[in-house]
């Protein structure tokens, strides 16, 4: 099973920014696989937010962080980062990163059930 630990949140004012990081947590080939990150505010359902291709040529992204959020990965080091900007109240939560989405398709399919603990975001003045 694939798992990852995130890292890379944090308390940020609006308007600002933040560099999140997902790395492997189980041993399997990292690049034959997409990687996207969600996140999950509480009492709201779990959400696709970016998604990158094995080879990290196609990135997708949920229409409300299209602009500001930007992922990519490094199949050398094996992680997947996430560059937030301009970063809203509404994009507090906790994020999570799984192998559950299809770039080129731009969906996501969440399973939190496969997910690791997360890194928490907050967007607060």
């Amino acid at each position: 099973q694939l798992r990852f630990v995130e890292s890379g949140g944090g308390l940020v004012q609006p308007g600002g920014s933040l560099l999140l990081s997902c790395a492997p947590a189980s041993d399997f080939t990292f690049d034959y696989y997409p990687i996207g990150w969600f996140r999950q505010a509480p009492g709201k359902d779990p959400e696709g937010v970016a998604c990158i291709d094995n080879s990290g040529v196609i990135e997708a992204y949920r229409s409300s962080v299209r602009g500001r959020f930007t992922i990519s990965r490094d199949n050398v080091r094996n992680t997947v980062g996430l560059l937030m900007t301009n970063l809203k109240p509404e994009d507090s939560g906790t994020y999570h990163c799984a192998s559950e989405c299809s770039p080129s398709s731009e969906t996501w399919y969440p399973d939190p059930r496969n997910w690791g603990q997360g890194t928490h975001v907050t967007v607060s003045s």
